[in-house]
């Protein structure tokens, strides 16, 4: 299924041109569009958008994704289409200018924030690390 481009006609973007707080789908709304293997990792991760990462987040009790989140977000999803792997963690949050443990503080687990960024299941053994 094809994903309607997210209206950006009124949303509010960083300096970095992130977007800033979209606007959630509903639940059954993100049930119809993407689908996730049984650990909860998008199947299909060029379904991903940013509107898609929030519904995620609010699913997962994160309400609110600050401009933190969002440069997590987008660094996990450029270093894995780059790199095809995992990065270490606290490299992701050095990368950004953020305290070394800034993933867990952000989000619960890696584990989330790659779910959170629309990657697909990393297996067992990097599962392990997160």
């Amino acid at each position: 299924m094809v994903l309607q481009q997210l209206d950006t006609h009124n949303s509010s973007f960083d300096e970095d041109g992130f977007l800033l707080n979209p606007t959630p789908w509903n639940p059954k709304l993100v049930a119809s569009i993407a689908h996730f293997d049984e650990d909860g990792f998008l199947l299909n991760p060029t379904v991903w958008n940013p509107k898609l990462a929030a519904s995620i987040a609010q699913l997962d009790g994160l309400p609110n994704l600050t401009n933190d989140h969002w440069y997590v977000i987008y660094y996990l999803r450029e270093h894995h289409l780059n790199h095809g792997t995992l990065p270490v963690m606290r490299h992701v949050c050095l990368a950004n200018g953020l305290e070394r443990h800034c993933v867990t503080d952000l989000f619960h687990d890696a584990k989330e924030a790659w779910r959170v960024a629309g990657l697909p299941n990393p297996g067992e053994e990097a599962k392990s690390y997160m």
